[in-house]
């Protein structure tokens, strides 16, 4: 069974969780979570809080050991893009866009 927990608009580009979240997929949760405690990136603190929740949900809903939880899947999606604009020299103006993800984490009993 697969237990999960979502982080919708998160506030970074979902290339750059991607690249987290893909070192993760498919390790046994202890081995992920000390991952990504050692990574030097935004996105690693991101997605160890949602891995945390997805595995206080998977002990408190479904009464599963953690030792034996395994991240199963690892989703993120592009969310809304905030455009804003900086003002340049000469009365021009640059386009900024602000992206966000949405970042969701499965867990799962070995098997």
């Amino acid at each position: 069974m697969e237990i999960s927990a979502k982080l919708s608009n998160a506030p970074l580009s979902a290339q750059k969780a991607r690249l987290v979240g893909d070192q993760i997929r498919g390790l046994p949760v202890d081995k992920a979570l000390n991952t990504l405690k050692f990574s030097s990136k935004k996105a690693a603190t991101i997605i160890k809080k949602i891995l945390e929740s997805a595995i206080a949900n998977a002990e408190h809903n479904e009464s599963i050991d953690i030792d034996e939880l395994r991240v199963s899947t690892v989703f993120v999606n592009e969310g809304p893009t905030m455009k804003r604009f900086k003002a340049r020299a000469k009365g021009r103006a640059n386009h900024i866009l602000k992206r966000t993800c949405h970042i969701t984490i499965s867990v799962a009993e070995y098997e």
